[in-house]
């Protein structure tokens, strides 16, 4: 198997571009409802060393605001950490850091010893274009341009929310102060779910919200993922209608359609994975494998083969013409594979874990060829640029949160034997 390279290795498909935009302090945002305290340790850290006698440029860390410079692709080939971390003036090492987040970062599991383990981050970015990327940042959604460099808010839902035209169905009162758990952007429309089951709609050349729902009223329920499709299968968004509606007997995490629309995806709360009939909701057979919970899933573009992340750290690629068994089994570091994400040609998918790693797979080489690209945070999101051409990391961190951004140079893959 070839060696997977690290971090901007220059030797694999998808190498440094720049870093766009520090989020400050926007995991203050998510500190409640995640546990953070395994990236506590890296901002103690900084924090309790003195720096001002260091002879730190000013520009490069603006210490009483809490924000970092970016870094461009030129300071990263000439050796600046890629996340702006002073490893010079701290008393551990990038290294010794490292290895100390791989023993004890804490791995949720479900089914006990599946993984070695709370819900994470996972869908709260998305890529319009190589230049425009939609994030959350607080209790807001904004808009990040990698031309310009500049952010704007485009839907802010920390005080009272509520739809400026009316549908059927929608809920003309709105809601108050709502957790963003996932986003979808596409077409001009930015979908956003809740973790009361919030759903809210917003067209982004319209002035407003254009519809508020909820997916569900049970107890303790969550929109986990929406995706956005040109062809209304499930919710239609130009007349804000329920279309159909498929009942599990266990909470469903993530659900993915196939390009041609017959098949559906469905991971959750259980180990087996199900590929079900878009049109009846019929399963048309449960695929085993997986050791625990699933919370992620992707088609690739030719509609035969797709992907699933689960709890027991592993990524599972199936060939719908053979569902016997997977046909490739791919490891994450850390802990689950929470994103996974095709590029719409289908030369490349990635792999996002909770904190820390996003691996890059080379398709073609029957995921044999990886770049893993290692930081520190947890996992925000992922997203390609539709053009295939860059691809964006949303990471959350009390100092170093950040979005990367990374630029495809396809030439360069060079693989390195193990």
């Amino acid at each position: 198997m070839h060696k997977p390279a690290k971090g901007n290795d220059c030797r694999c498909s998808f190498v440094w571009w720049n870093m766009s935009h520090y989020q400050e302090d926007d995991a203050e945002y998510m500190a409640d409802e995640y546990d953070m305290e395994d990236v506590d340790d890296m901002d103690e850290e900084f924090r309790g060393r003195d720096i001002s006698g260091s002879g730190s440029d000013v520009d490069e860390y603006d210490y009483s605001n809490n924000k970092i410079s970016d870094t461009s692709a030129a300071q990263a080939r000439r050796g600046k950490d890629i996340q702006g971390i002073p490893w010079d003036r701290l008393s551990i090492t990038r290294e010794k850091y490292r290895q100390t987040r791989l023993e004890q970062y804490k791995n949720y599991e479900n089914i006990p010893h599946s993984g070695e383990g709370s819900e994470k981050l996972r869908n709260l970015e998305w890529a319009t274009s190589k230049h425009d990327v939609y994030l959350m940042s607080h209790f807001s959604v904004m808009h990040w341009s990698s031309l310009t460099h500049r952010k704007r808010e485009i839907l802010n839902v920390s005080g009272h929310v509520a739809p400026s035209e009316k549908h059927p169905g929608s809920l003309m009162g709105g809601f108050t102060q709502t957790q963003v758990s996932t986003l979808a952007v596409k077409d001009k429309l930015l979908v956003a779910g809740g973790f009361l089951g919030e759903l809210i709609c917003k067209h982004l050349d319209r002035p407003g919200i254009s519809f508020c729902s909820r997916t569900t009223y049970d107890d303790n329920s969550i929109t986990n993922a929406v995706e956005i499709y040109v062809t209304p299968r499930f919710f239609d968004l130009e007349k804000y209608q329920l279309a159909k509606h498929f009942h599990f007997l266990w909470p469903v995490n993530h659900t993915s359609l196939s390009p041609d629309g017959k098949f559906l995806i469905i991971v959750g709360d259980n180990p087996d994975v199900m590929l079900v009939n878009s049109d009846t909701g019929k399963t048309v057979m449960p695929l085993r494998g997986h050791l625990d919970f699933s919370f992620a899933s992707a088609w690739h573009p030719d509609g035969v083969t797709f992907a699933t992340g689960n709890q027991d750290k592993t990524c599972r690629i199936w060939d719908i013409r053979n569902l016997a068994r997977s046909i490739a089994v791919l490891k994450g570091n850390l802990g689950a594979i929470w994103s996974i994400r095709y590029t719409s040609d289908g030369k490349y998918m990635a792999m996002a874990e909770p904190a820390d790693f996003v691996h890059v797979y080379d398709v073609k080489s029957g995921y044999e060829n990886e770049q893993e690209i290692d930081f520190f945070g947890e996992i925000s999101g992922l997203s390609f640029s539709p053009d295939t051409e860059s691809l964006f990391i949303g990471v959350w961190d009390r100092t170093y949160g950040s979005l990367l951004e990374y630029g495809r140079q396809e030439e360069l893959l060079i693989p390195s034997l193990m």
